[in-house]
């Protein structure tokens, strides 16, 4: 059984993750994160996660002992995961990151960390979001300019960054596709008089509400028609999943980084 360390143990997709580790056949959970302000500390990861009990304590890393996993997942926030990447290129983990957010600097960070371990990063783990990736490439490249081109994602209200990691990708697969500067043709909301729409744009368009697990539309309009390509999420546990494919893939590769698309072979 491969063992794996889970970050934001007390947290929604955290959860999820230990509950997809206990109903896993070759993956187990081997030790739980969370913050140092974190009420859950101590407390039992299976038991927080209603899965039963683990005999597993959620502790902060520092006090981790790397003997008892080989692979960390982190979805957290951005300056949680540059910490742990330090620590898992120290201590020779490989690290599956679903955490989005990050600025280009702190990017920078975890190239440097995968010289050291095998680093798996993706915007979203669901393998359906991924197909999706390709399927607005496949639709862009042969639409071109003949269309307008809009993103539109809505998730749960608790959200931080905006417009979703995912979304961003969407854009940065959709400029390549058209030849297009995604940081000088983006449109990220619109008001007041904002004059005709350029055809060269990129528009995104945030949701941010209730219990939305995760939504994304590209939508390619055209004159008399449009098509749109959409993904919903119903249930974190599809990210999970993915999350524990990505490690399965991972954990004993070569330094490097890995992503959905290597994974997949698209």
């Amino acid at each position: 059984m491969l063992r794996v360390a889970v970050t934001g143990a007390a947290g929604r997709m955290g959860k999820t993750l230990i509950q997809a580790l206990t109903e896993s056949d070759d993956l187990q959970l081997g030790a739980a994160f969370e913050h140092a302000d974190s009420d859950a500390l101590g407390s039992d990861a299976g038991e927080l996660a209603g899965v039963g009990t683990l005999d597993i304590p959620i502790t902060v890393f520092e006090q981790a002992d790397p003997a008892d996993f080989e692979v960390v997942i982190d979805f957290t926030a951005p300056q949680a995961t540059l910490i742990l990447a330090e620590f898992c290129s120290r201590e020779g983990k490989a690290m599956v990151i679903g955490t989005t957010g990050f600025t280009d600097a702190e990017l920078e960070q975890l190239e440097r960390a995968a010289v050291q371990v095998p680093l798996f990063m993706s915007p979203n783990m669901s393998v359906g979001v991924n197909l999706t990736f390709k399927l607005i490439e496949m639709a862009a490249r042969a639409l071109g300019d003949d269309v307008d081109v809009e993103v539109i994602e809505a998730h749960h209200r608790h959200k931080v960054d905006a417009p979703s990691g995912t979304a961003v990708h969407m854009g940065k697969v959709l400029a390549e596709a058209l030849d297009r500067n995604l940081e000088e043709n983006s449109i990220y909301g619109r008001q007041g008089i904002t004059g005709a729409r350029e055809r060269s744009t990129i528009g995104f368009s945030t949701v941010r509400g209730g219990d939305i697990v995760g939504e994304h539309t590209v939508m390619f309009i055209g004159d008399g028609e449009r098509l749109e390509i959409t993904h919903r999420a119903s249930s974190r546990m599809n990210f999970a999943l993915g999350a524990l494919r990505a490690v399965r893939h991972i954990h004993d590769k070569a330094p490097g980084k890995y992503n959905m698309q290597t994974l997949l072979d698209i």
